[in-house]
């Protein structure tokens, strides 16, 4: 669990990278900045989800 809560707050930062690149207008960190935020994201919900419930999704 403690895996998820670093991904997490991860992903937070890259969200927060996503709207500091859109206001500087530097679209290649933009890019690095939201497939981050997806990745990580995705990894951390996925995570938690697997931990919580006994779903088909995790093996």
């Amino acid at each position: 669990m403690i895996l998820a809560i670093i991904l997490l707050i991860v992903a937070l930062l890259a969200i927060v990278s996503v709207f500091r690149q859109v206001k500087f207008k530097n679209y290649f960190a933009l890019g690095f900045s939201a497939i981050a935020a997806v990745s990580f994201g995705f990894f951390s919900v996925m995570t938690i989800v697997c931990e919580l419930t006994t779903s088909g999704l995790c093996p």
